[in-house]
């Protein structure tokens, strides 16, 4: 009876718990950066109730659901998502299509949705629903994969179909991470890079193809259609202006460039050991988006290059470990899975960390599990419940393989004198 129970608790196994417990820490930091970040920006307005903890309590919540998430998506044995990644990728792909007709129009996007009384954003759901389909497809294809017209190019059409969905808001920032994390999906699944090359290159010239065709029709443009020409400039001046600024911070520091240039002021500011929490100035009304897309510039001003640096360590530690448990899996598609949700992860916190430090042009994105964001914290804590169901089964494979070790021990141990007798003598000695 007791052996019984004991194979009933240990059937699951246990999850990570450094994976577990780094996710839970940076969720937990994150809530102190948006409040430090956001609240005298949200007491000083009347839209906000005044209120200096109204963007913290948003991303509490958010952390709530996004915890019964995570605890709810880890007690789901992985390989059931095998078949589960289908009707969530047809959900998925039906709110992208919806939010392209009757969308919430946020920054020049139109990437929201209301569903339920909550704001959310469909493309954020489409990156974990994306890796699954490619691990699902990657595995069941299996050798074939690698052949270019049953395996990848089928691939490659799903990808671009969900991509340019993402690209109809318009939101370029979301569609090259889900893009990147595609890519390293299939050739971690095993694709020709021979065929990934090819890829690269067609991305490249149809991406320089439609820019070329952008500038022609601008140009041609009716010099009569005042407002089409105005929407068109803006448009074009805005990316010109993120690019000129990647060039160039100090070029123009009170137009294009000034976001970039008041957190490189922000980040400088913090010096060695930082202005310390809640201290930093250029969160206050200087720096746009303090709490979301530039919020690794106020970690910068108020931590300093200590807090800082202590931060990316536990950050690149947490994503190696994720890539640990992710490599320990015995099954192809739980491999698959968890080296696109690390990847996704360390793609879109070095798009926003390079963003704002210029080493890269921004883009816009959020810092996971530390910007303000709701739906962005929800499917990260999500994809790491997915995380943790497979160290669960990793985990399960070790203790079956001590049990297996002990029994043939105990075996050796009652069917070999000669061992006892050994043990006995070593002991008196």
């Amino acid at each position: 009876m007791k052996q019984q129970t004991a194979q009933t608790k240990t059937k699951r196994g246990t999850p990570d718990f450094q994976l577990l417990i780094l996710t839970l820490l940076l969720v937990g930091f994150g809530l102190v950066m948006v409040f430090s970040s956001s609240s005298s920006i949200a007491i000083a307005n009347k839209s906000f109730n005044n209120d200096a903890l109204f963007f913290t309590k948003k991303q509490l919540m958010w952390a709530v659901i996004g915890l019964v998430g995570m605890f709810f998506a880890m007690n789901i044995r992985f390989n059931k998502y095998k078949k589960l990644y289908a009707p969530f990728f047809l959900l998925t792909t039906v709110l992208l299509l919806i939010v392209l007709v009757a969308g919430k129009k946020v920054n020049g996007a139109r990437s929201w949705i209301e569903i339920i009384g909550f704001s959310v954003q469909p493309a954020e759901f489409a990156k974990i629903a994306i890796i699954l389909y490619l691990a699902a497809l990657i595995t069941k294809k299996g050798e074939r994969f690698r052949d270019l017209k049953t395996g990848y190019i089928p691939v490659l059409v799903i990808v671009g179909f969900i991509a340019g969905l993402i690209m109809l808001q318009p939101d370029f920032g979301t569609c090259f991470i889900l893009v990147a994390t595609c890519g390293l999906v299939i050739y971690a699944g095993g694709a020709s890079m021979k065929h990934i090359m090819g890829s690269i290159l067609l991305v490249v010239l149809g991406g320089a193809l439609a820019l070329g065709a952008n500038a022609l029709f601008s140009s041609m443009s009716s010099p009569d259609d005042s407002s089409t020409v105005s929407v068109n400039e803006v448009k074009q001046n805005y990316k010109m202006g993120r690019i000129q600024a990647f060039l160039d911070p100090l070029s123009d520091p009170t137009d294009g460039s000034l976001n970039l240039y008041r957190s490189l002021v922000a980040i400088g500011d913090g010096g060695i050991t930082g202005s310390g929490i809640g201290q930093g100035t250029m969160k206050l009304h200087y720096l746009p988006n303090a709490y979301n897309d530039f919020i690794f510039s106020v970690i910068g001003e108020e931590l300093g290059f200590v807090g800082t640096a202590l931060f990316l360590l536990v950050y690149l530690y947490f994503i190696w470990r994720g890539i640990i448990v992710s490599l320990r899996c015995p099954d192809p598609f739980g491999t698959l899975v968890g080296i696109g949700i690390m990847g996704l992860i360390a793609i879109q916190a070095f798009i926003n960390i390079g963003g704002v430090t210029q080493t890269i042009p921004v883009t816009g994105v959020t810092l996971p599990f530390i910007s303000y964001g709701g739906t962005s914290l929800f499917v990260m804590m999500v994809a790491m419940g997915i995380l943790l169901s497979i160290s669960r089964t990793n985990n399960l494979d070790v203790i079956k393989e001590e049990k297996t070790k002990s029994v043939t021990v105990q075996t050796q141990t009652r069917t070999s004198p000669a061992l006892r007798s050994r043990e006995s003598i070593r002991r008196i000695r």
